[in-house]
This record gives structure tokens, sequence and C-alpha cells, in this order.
């Protein structure tokens, strides 16, 4: 079978590793409008960075050529493997992460991969693979079976690529074709099992905020689906720390504590950490890049425990004339201003309700800058 590649980030380097001889296309090498690139292409891996109606892949399925994610060429590589799916538009790294907690915790063997960071493809065998499935993953799946398939939530994300909410609900709602179990909000009207941040559960999470409970309580549902007893559930529960990036705890200076929420690259993200912070005086820096989201919904839950508002990157205009806050541009210069309004107790959040690509490479790379921001500071 001949394949190409489209997109060379990680996960395209995965995918073409484990296919003999493919042709690889990427916008570093000039080549993605070449439509002749698919003359003699049995199947096109496209990467979940590429937007899917670009013109090649356009052409190739007038062709009548089969496009792959990269998540369907490494289930098809792993034959025999049971795949816990774990979607959402948030919560879905630490879910995953959670989930290969509690898997770890009953000593099975379980491998954690996907949009989590490590590329399905790179995975040569498992016997259980927790998988975080972003939209854009789910978009070209034709064979993926999940043998639990969990939706944490669903809310506007990701519009600029999708172009409508419909859209990017039907994407995520892939992850239920040829499921065994469903796993589901409540209250969503979906069939499945159902969970809800107000779960009984087997012991109360580590992790800080309600919908870190509800994230629990969604991997409470689908381990014990896997067959995990809730001794084993119980014990991942109150030593799992949580993942970078999400409401991380920085660091304290002067009485000062620095939280770092940087994945929280949506205005629902952002209103889950307000949430978790709603008792506590709190100094919020926001913006960054566009995705097309509604602010009206932000500005209305800062409350008075919000003692002021930064503003960075470029929807800092647009968030200013719904938010009265500090113009400060950059993150650094507004984790400088938010350090001087400070009094001992207060919080410094990071939560910027936007993506990152106006001034950095990915959130990760925006988090990394909040916390040398504060390492910066006067102890």
């Amino acid at each position: 079978m001949r394949a190409l590649v489209y997109g060379l980030a990680r996960s395209g380097r995965s995918a073409a590793e484990r296919l003999d001889d493919p042709v690889l296309v990427d916008r570093s090498l000039g080549n993605e409008h070449d439509l002749s690139l698919l003359d003699g292409v049995d199947v096109v891996v496209k990467s979940p960075g590429v937007p899917g109606e670009a013109p090649l892949l356009a052409a190739a399925r007038a062709r009548g050529i089969p496009v792959w994610s990269e998540v369907e060429l490494g289930y098809r590589l792993l034959p025999g493997a049971k795949v816990v799916g774990v979607t959402g538009t948030n919560g879905k790294t630490t879910t995953t992460e959670l989930l290969g907690a509690i898997f770890r915790e009953a000593g099975r063997a379980v491998t954690v991969a996907g949009n989590v960071g490590r590329p399905l493809t790179s995975v040569r065998a498992a016997d259980w693979v927790v998988c975080e499935l972003s939209s854009f993953q789910l978009e070209d799946v034709h064979e993926l079976a999940c043998e639990i398939a969990v939706l944490l939530n669903l809310e506007p994300d990701h519009l600029d690529r999708h172009g409508s909410f419909e859209s990017y609900r039907d994407a995520k709602l892939r992850i239920f074709e040829r499921s065994r179990v469903q796993v589901v909000p409540r209250g969503l009207g979906l069939h499945g099992i159902e969970f809800s941040a107000d779960d009984s559960l087997p012991a109360e999470p580590l992790i800080r905020g309600v919908h870190n409970r509800e994230n629990a309580a969604a991997a409470t549902a689908a381990a014990r689906a896997a067959g995990i007893a809730d001794d084993h559930i119980a014990a991942a529960l109150r030593t799992f720390p949580g993942v970078p990036h999400r409401l991380e705890p920085v660091a304290e200076r002067r009485g000062v504590r620095y939280v770092n929420d940087s994945k929280a690259t949506n205005v629902a993200a952002a209103l889950r950490a307000l949430a978790a912070y709603g008792d506590e005086p709190v100094h919020l820096i926001l913006g960054g890049s566009p995705k097309g989201e509604d602010f009206a919904p932000l500005a209305e839950a800062i409350g008075g425990n919000v003692r002021s508002v930064h503003l960075i990157g470029e929807e800092s205009r647009r968030l200013g004339a719904l938010i009265d806050g500090h113009r400060d541009g950059t993150l650094a210069a507004a984790v400088e201003h938010a350090a001087r309004l400070a009094e001992p107790g207060d919080v410094v959040l990071l939560s910027p309700a936007c993506a990152s690509y106006d001034q950095f490479d990915n959130f990760e790379q925006r988090g990394d800058a909040f916390r040398a921001a504060v390492v910066e500071l006067p102890q």
C-alpha cells in the first residue's frame, strides 16, 4: 500500500516511521499544493494540524483515495489492543493521565497516547491504551473502535477550524462509532454510563476544582467499566497530582501564589479556573490568539474576587471592549504588573481563554514563559 503522509509534526513523523517509503508532504517542504504527489497513492494519512479542507485532501477525496487520521493508522497497527478513548472540550489530558494512573494502580499493563503527547502510531504493542482524542484526530477515523469511549463535555471550541459548533460537535461524537461502552456527562441526552461532578467517588481527588471532580467521576466510570476495583481507583484519586499547565501551582513569592493554567485555551476552560478560585482574591491574565469565541460569558463571570485583569496578545483589544483590564501586551509585562498589585494571600492566575499562537509556539511554551517570569520576581 502506497501512503502519503501530510503534515510532519510529531504525529506525522511518527506515522511516516511506520510506513514503507511514504510520500511526505508538509508546508516546510513547499509541496503541499503539488497534487501530482497523489499519483499512485492508495491512502493519505493526515496529521491533526492539517485542515480537512486543504486542497490536497479535497483532491484525494475526489479521486476516491481514503484519508485517515494518524490515530486511525495507529489503531490498525495495534490489533488486539483495547482502547479507552477520551474526548471533550476540556479536561482530556487530565482525565487520560488519571486513567493511566488508575490502570497502573490496578497492575494493568497500559500505555497512554494520542493527543496527550505520544502519537498512537509510536505504540508498537499494548494490552490497553488510554488515548486522548481531539476533534481534529476524530475527523478522519474509519475503523477505530474504542472498548470504552468517554465524552467529558461539549462546549464551543476550535470554531476557527471547524466553522460551526455543529461541525465541531459532530467530530467529537465520532468517538462513539463502533465503541462497546459509552461514558457520557449526565444531562447531555446521550446513551451510556452517565457521570457528573456530584457523583459519589471512591475517594476525593487530590486535584483542585469542581471541573476536576467531574474529570475524576468520568475516569471512575470508565475504570469501573474496564473491571477495575474501587480500592485501586481510590488510591489513584488520592495521589494523582494533575498535569502541567492545568491549574498548576508554580511558586509562591512574598505570600502571593502563581498558578499556570496555560492550557485554558477557550472560554469554557477559563470559566472553570475562575470557579476553582472563586473564593480567593485573583489577578487574572487573559488573552492570546483568536479562536472565534464569544467573550461575553467570561466577562459576566468575573466577580468581585478578581482584583485586576491583565490583557495580552492579539485578543486584548476584543477582550478589553468587554472587560475592564490593563493592556499589558506581553505575558512578562502582565506577570510583573500583577505581582506589583498583588498582596499576600492573593493568586496570580494565567488562564488565557485564548490560543497561544500570536506570541508562542504552543500553550506549553506559554506556560513555561509564565513560570520563567515568576522565577524572575523578587523572592
